[in-house]
């Protein structure tokens, strides 16, 4: 999409600010008050730049144009301390009358890029959060009564501060008398292995606190302004930007394989088939990296890194060599170590793309063949669109393969677009999967900052699949996915089956902040970074002085369908209704306080391909049929209902054998509905422990999906 609007406001933006960002960078930070007892966590100086920068763009340039004011402040402290503390059981009410003095700072400060406030805090949470971890540790192996009648409080979310340590002691000592119930219900392990257990768990949670870093808090600072702004006006420090443009792309340029860090050691978890790790046969899943080195260079031991630290190390552009000291599977950690050298590729991330499957359903006694096409998310390898390459990865070229092998090799009737839990992505790949389906003609309409209406249409003429097609949604289908779900019901060109999608209907444009800075600034915050490190005698770690200053996700506009209507908040309702697993009233834009309005503008000249409105009225009466007679169905509605239920609770029992009745029963039911279930299909019964093979699994909705699209082939619409 060409945003003339956008394009003026960078530059703008870069005429305006280099200048101030240069001389404010020079200004001496404010000293933090420093919390006891722990290693406090500072902001640094491209820390500060990053927040000037974010307030100069929410206020100008974001759809809102919202005012950082006393207000917002008092907002984002708000959402702050939820995001930190979510139900209540690290700070204490002291803490909290203290943090009160500070409602309405933030808003300055953050002009001025003084973050000594939210890293105060965030330092007070860390203490305690390590007081009640060292609290609940020295407890583990107290004398429990497991059949007292108490319980334990799990979601204090709505429930006061408490005001004393003793009472946050009580807590958690309820909390570690909970989970050695848990340990002693899973069974086969003595009192003392249980203690052991519970101790590694603790310990493991302080070992990845110790971990922390200044830009993990500078994400969490970040997220709870952008979200006080609008849900979906986001920051991504480096890290994070780094890993959700590779989502956006699809692809990585690294070894191929997964890794997960174990007790402190990177371990490969799996090796990608494919990829320059399992083609040179030199690294195994189990594998332990204890060192990296470039192609020239001296090795790194990364053992005790951050897992992002070390993946980092890792990754690299393709085409350049790593080097690996491992010591392979089966192979004891005090092993002389191998060492491998792998040349990087461009990897494609093929388990996260558009996928395919073909499935026949019977209807009065005709099989008919409907290809499922599974669409994660609208993804573009940009980057590679850009330089040309002729088979960059988008989710458009993807699903045209895809269609082309349904409908010439496997011959289907139909065709459902799967877009459950696709929670959007590019918009251009959503202009241009829908060409796929429709001749030419708008497909969405934007709204920029102006109140300007763009018009963005497919310009490609014909279509990929002309025959009936439907589209699966869910409550989680959003953004992208959204625009995609409503031009093909506004055309007429298929059946929206499922629930009421979520409702996020604005355009964000990422923004690499190093190109709203001068190069010189750049510099020098590098040079600081160096001081820092030399003073301090800290060894560089991955990047310590590579100044990258993340990205930012700008709300720049609002979506509209064809027909006029916005998707915010109301997003797009199905022609066919089916239960939602997910809660409506938890989930989706109209929960979001922060979220825009719904409106509408002008409906945008396009041709409906044909009126299904008959057809839809027909397809629900026979769906509503199935229903009442679908044991499926039922049961589910009352496993809705059940769940709906159960998230309403916030204490547990700590009554050992009340709990282990309570869950024995809800085992039994939950047994005895999947038998029943079993039984209308032919299947034999299971009992407890046994394992469900995959090709008996059932997903009711896509099989009722199914069943709704062999009417709509029986009712044969006009097109």
């Amino acid at each position: 999409m060409d945003f003339k609007l956008f394009k003026e406001m960078l530059k703008r933006i870069l005429l305006v600010i280099f200048t101030a960002f240069a001389m404010a960078c020079q200004a001496t930070p404010k000293p933090l008050q420093h919390v006891e007892g722990i290693p406090n966590i500072k902001p640094d100086e491209k820390q500060s730049l990053v927040c000037r920068q974010i307030v100069t763009l929410v206020e100008n340039y974001s759809y809102k144009k919202v005012a950082i004011n006393d207000s917002i402040s008092s907002l984002i402290l708000d959402k702050y301390i939820k995001a930190l503390d979510p139900y209540r059981n690290y700070f204490l009410a002291s803490d909290i009358q203290e943090f009160e003095q500070f409602r309405t700072m933030l808003d300055d400060a953050f002009r001025v890029g003084d973050l000594s406030i939210p890293f105060y805090i965030f330092n007070v949470y860390s203490k305690r959060y390590n007081e009640t971890l060292n609290y609940a540790m020295a407890h583990i192996k107290d004398k429990y009564n497991f059949n007292q009648q108490d319980t334990y409080v799990f979601d204090r979310a709505n429930m006061p501060w408490v005001t004393s340590v003793a009472a946050l002691n009580d807590i958690w000592k309820r909390k570690v008398k909970y989970e050695l119930i848990n340990l002693r219900l899973a069974g086969g392990t003595t009192e003392a292995k249980n203690a052991e257990s519970l101790t590694k768990r603790y310990q493991n949670l302080k070992l990845q606190s110790s971990k922390l870093n200044n830009q993990d808090v500078f994400q969490v600072i970040m997220d709870a302004f952008t979200g006080t702004i609008d849900p979906h006006t986001n920051y991504f420090n480096p890290a994070n930007a780094s890993e959700f443009n590779e989502q956006m792309s699809r692809s990585i340029e690294g070894i191929g394989a997964y890794l997960q860090s174990v007790n402190d050691v990177l371990k490969i978890a799996e090796v990608t088939p494919g990829g320059p790790a399992y083609k040179s046969k030199l690294l195994h899943a189990g594998d332990r990296i204890i060192a990296v080195a470039q192609e020239t260079g001296d090795f790194e031991d990364i053992i005790g890194w951050r897992l992002d630290n070390a993946v980092a190390k890792i990754k690299g552009p393709k085409g350049t060599k790593v080097r690996l000291k491992i010591i392979p599977v089966g192979h004891d950690m005090s092993s002389k170590p191998v060492i491998v050298e792998i040349t990087r590729e461009k990897i494609v991330m093929e388990d996260q793309s558009a996928k395919k499957e073909v499935k026949t359903i019977k209807s009065n006694g005709k099989p008919y063949k409907i290809g499922i096409i599974s669409v994660p998310a609208f993804y573009v390898d940009a980057k590679a669109a850009i330089a040309g390459e002729t088979n960059y990865k988008s989710t458009t070229r993807d699903v045209k393969l895809l269609i082309d092998t349904l409908k010439d090799k496997d011959k289907v009737d139909a065709i459902v677009m799967d877009l459950r839990a696709n929670g959007g992505g590019s918009l251009l790949e959503a202009i241009n999967l829908t060409g796929l389906f429709i001749d030419k003609g708008p497909v969405v309409q934007v709204k920029d900052v102006k109140g300007e209406i763009e018009v963005d249409s497919d310009e490609n003429a014909g279509v990929a699949w002309n025959g009936p097609f439907g589209v699966l949604v869910d409550r989680a289908t959003a953004s992208a996915s959204e625009i995609f779900a409503g031009a093909i019901q506004d055309y007429g060109r298929g059946i929206i089956i499922g629930t009421q999608t979520y409702g996020k209907g604005t355009v964000q444009q990422p923004i690499d902040l190093n190109k709203l800075v001068n190069p010189s600034v750049l510099e020098r915050l590098a040079s600081i970074a160096k001081r820092n490190t030399t003073a301090t005698g800290k060894k560089k770690v991955n990047g310590d002085t590579d100044v990258q200053l993340g990205q930012i996700n700008l709300t720049i506009g609002k979506f509209y369908r064809v027909n006029g209507s916005s998707t915010q908040h109301k997003g797009v309702m199905p022609d066919i209704t089916l239960p939602s697993f997910y809660p409506m009233d938890k989930i989706g834009e109209d929960t979001e306080p922060s979220a825009l309005p719904w409106d509408e503008v002008q409906k945008s000249n396009f041709i409906a391909v044909a009126d299904l409105a008959p057809i839809r009225t027909e397809l629900s009466k026979l769906h509503e049929a199935r229903m009442e007679n679908s044991l499926d169905y039922k049961i589910l509605i009352q496993d809705i209902a059940d769940m709906k239920k159960r998230n309403l609770e916030t204490s547990v029992t700590l009554n050992e054998n009340k709990l282990k009745a309570e869950r024995d029963s809800l085992e039994v039911k939950s047994l005895e509905k999947v038998n029943k279930l079993r039984a209308t299909r032919g299947l034999a019964p299971v009992k407890k422990g046994d394992k469900i093979k995959k090709e008996e699994s059932f997903d009711f909705l896509e099989d009722e999906t199914l069943k709704v699209m062999a009417d709509y082939i029986q009712l044969k619409p006009v097109v």
